[in-house]
């Protein structure tokens, strides 16, 4: 049996609770600022762009390439911190899980999957495509 890592639960709040109820239904959403069409993460109730509140949830493809990553491989349990740039522009600070560490590379593509938390609440990952 393979031990794994235990993920610290995130703490909703007002402006994160649709991201992490549609996390629960298997949807990754971002933030698209209506004023300028341009799409963001991490999600808040203003546009990083013009500071205005014009702003809509919209579901992400979920596919994208790893930016950059680190691998720690000093933890009890080896891990990989990534920032993936989703193919809709967005780039994010997450994992890259069930695959070899290894393998890992900058440019790969990889796709995102929801893994548990302490209390249940599923994060998204990322794994290879």
């Amino acid at each position: 049996m393979t031990e794994t890592r235990t993920i610290a639960s995130p703490e909703p709040n007002p402006e994160t609770q649709k991201f992490w109820d549609a996390a629960k239904e298997g949807e990754l959403l971002i933030m698209k600022c209506k004023d300028t069409g341009n799409p963001y993460f991490y999600p808040r109730a203003r546009s990083p762009f013009t500071g205005s509140d014009n702003v809509e949830w919209v579901e992400a493809a979920g596919t994208g390439e790893i930016y950059t990553f680190s691998v720690m491989k000093r933890a009890k349990i080896p891990y990989c911190i990534a920032y993936v740039r989703l193919d809709e522009g967005v780039t994010m600070m997450t994992n890259i899980v069930d695959t070899d560490l290894d393998k890992v590379a900058i440019g790969q593509k990889v796709k995102v999957v929801f893994k548990p938390t302490e209390n249940g609440l599923p994060v998204p990952m990322f794994t290879p495509d």
